[in-house]
């Protein structure tokens, strides 16, 4: 396996972490995490795909080793995240690549496909939501009364999600065997979370994910139109995007190729040899061969 290089870059004015592996001149795949981690969740997966592809696993602005300015600062939405993604792989001189998303990831990779549709060559999604199918209500009822309303009560409910507690139960919830998991993970992102001010960040994006929905139909005429090549690879377990969002993808693309694994929100914790080997057939297959 080669070597990871954790990089930094400045992109608006900003300093953004990444980390990079794998041949220069060889496919670009970008992994774009979610909420509440960091490209911390790829450390595993980044080297086990390095030999064949050029790996990139960039922060969001916010989240992990990169800047993290106050709501005062900086207008925290999914537009200005994938804002900053489109300048730091411009940066790198990446303009053709396939993109691995999760969680919040996903919106911000479904706006980099409908900005510039010819850039992607493949679509891996893991609990990356594209559809009204999949929001398991229990979870996402609290996010969706604090975005209908701001009062002390609803965001007394949805800083909930910001604790020790909750971030454990997003990556144990659905495994089957929790002492797989290292606690190491939700502890680092609990840390970060938890960095002074960060707490207004996570409120500012829980209420802008209300402006990913309306995207779905420009998406999905997207899927349609390009029948760009998808893996779906979900945690069957997750109680956060349920598996109906993997099985959705079907609608549009009736090639996608989906598998639903033992396992939660963050598949990779439990299943990284599993997912690893479908990515490698998917993208062996998938890819443009010029």
């Amino acid at each position: 396996m080669g070597n990871v290089h954790h990089r930094y870059a400045t992109v608006q004015g900003r300093r953004l972490f990444y980390r990079e592996a794998g041949p220069a001149d060889a496919p670009v795949l970008v992994l774009l995490h979610g909420f509440p981690t960091s490209s911390f969740m790829f450390r595993d997966l980044i080297p086990a795909l390095a030999d064949r592809y050029h790996v990139i696993a960039p922060d969001h602005l916010g989240f992990g080793l990169s800047d993290a300015p106050s709501a005062d600062e900086f207008d925290y939405t999914f537009d200005a995240l994938t804002e900053l993604t489109e300048g730091l792989l411009s940066q790198l001189g990446v303009s053709r690549y396939a993109i691995y998303v999760q969680d919040y990831g996903a919106p911000i990779g479904w706006r980099l496909a409908l900005n510039r549709p010819d850039a992607i060559t493949a679509i891996i999604t893991q609990s990356g939501n594209a559809y009204d199918a999949g929001f398991v209500e229990n979870f996402w009822e609290t996010v969706w009364a604090y975005q209908r309303e701001q009062t002390p009560e609803t965001e007394t409910a949805i800083r909930q999600a910001l604790t020790l507690e909750a971030i454990k139960w997003q990556y144990v919830t659905g495994v089957q065997d929790e002492t797989v998991v290292s606690p190491d993970t939700w502890h680092h992102d609990f840390d970060l979370v938890s960095r002074p001010g960060n707490d207004r960040v996570q409120l500012a994006l829980f209420l802008d994910y209300a402006t990913n929905l309306p995207l779905y139909p420009r998406l999905h005429e997207y899927l349609r139109s390009r029948q760009t090549p998808l893996l779906a690879v979900w945690g069957q377990g997750d109680e956060i995007f349920g598996p109906p969002g993997a099985l959705a993808f079907a609608d549009d693309l009736p090639d996608a190729r989906i598998h639903l694994l033992e396992g939660g929100h963050f598949l990779l914790e439990s299943a990284l040899d599993e997912v690893t080997a479908l990515i490698r057939t998917f993208l062996a297959h998938s890819l443009p061969k010029d």
